[in-house]
């Protein structure tokens, strides 16, 4: 399930691949950009934004600025192939292919594809929140976005891009796991916002590096400071999907719920330890 961390990874490997390249061909398969060819335009980086791609192009004069934007939504990936080269996913998933005479860059079942002007990427970006993962990271601008709204549920609050931006379902559940936090108590309730989200943030920096994603502490050099399971090296997460498994610092069984359609966001399934997390 693609998060920041998800994000992060790809837009490395899309830079190293394509970064200062000329594309040979490009073939955008969404009705709007269907006819737009970017043969001959040099991708100049690579950079995430939250959970966005902007992929960022230079045209035939220095005024030609284009900005490829991608969103991979829950299904969404960027592989990258030799020149030619077979692909791991069916080909009616593409929607994007721009190929240089080293690699070919392809986009399967992407969530949002578009093209726009580099000098207008604030019209889809610039809502978002803090980056945990970006250059623009402020811990005390993120806090005080998510305090604006005292009565929203941490973890409702935790999705909202606006506040703070990279996080997904399964860093809110572990964050408000390794915090004590009931994902439906209210920000008002939450007695150290600011070690919540410094663990939200600790945990995507953890997971940049290749190899499964994980949330528990092991013998493998995950954050230091955080709580170690019992079971921690064999369990990948605290709780997300472990409904029903013993919690690893209590025992108690994992419980899951939803949260969000009340609030007038998407309502997704939380996990929480009952006894770890009591409800506020």
């Amino acid at each position: 399930m693609p998060e920041g961390d998800s994000v992060f990874r790809a837009a490395a490997q899309l830079h190293a691949a394509l970064a200062g390249r000329q594309l040979i061909s490009s073939d955008f398969r969404v009705p709007r950009f269907a006819t737009l060819k970017l043969d001959g335009w040099t991708v100049d980086e690579v950079v995430p934004r939250g959970k966005h791609l902007l992929m960022r192009l230079q045209g035939p004069s220095p005024a030609d600025r284009l900005t490829v934007h991608s969103h991979l939504k829950m299904e969404g990936a960027w592989q990258i192939y030799p020149p030619g080269g077979r692909w791991r996913k069916p080909g009616f998933t593409a929607r994007c292919v721009l190929s240089t005479a080293a690699a070919d860059a392809v986009g399967f079942s992407l969530g949002i594809l578009e093209v726009i002007r580099t000098a207008e990427e604030d019209s889809i970006v610039g809502h978002l929140g803090p980056d945990l993962l970006g250059p623009d990271w402020d811990p005390a601008e993120a806090e005080r976005r998510i305090r604006a709204a005292p009565g929203v549920p941490i973890g409702v609050a935790l999705l909202d891009q606006r506040n703070l931006a990279g996080i997904g379902n399964i860093y809110r559940c572990e964050a408000c796991f390794l915090s004590g936090v009931h994902p439906a108590s209210p920000v008002s309730a939450v007695a150290d916002l600011p070690a919540l989200i410094s663990d939200a943030k600790a945990l995507l920096e953890a997971n940049l590096g290749p190899g499964r994603r994980t949330t528990v502490l092991n013998a493998r050099g995950l954050p230091a400071g955080l709580p170690m399971g019992r079971t921690a090296g064999r369990s990948t997460y605290w709780v997300y999907r472990r409904e029903h498994q013993p919690c690893l610092k209590c025992g108690t069984p994992v419980r899951r719920g939803v949260l969000g359609r009340a609030t007038g966001t998407e309502e997704r399934d939380i996990y929480f330890c009952p006894v770890c997390q009591p409800a506020a």
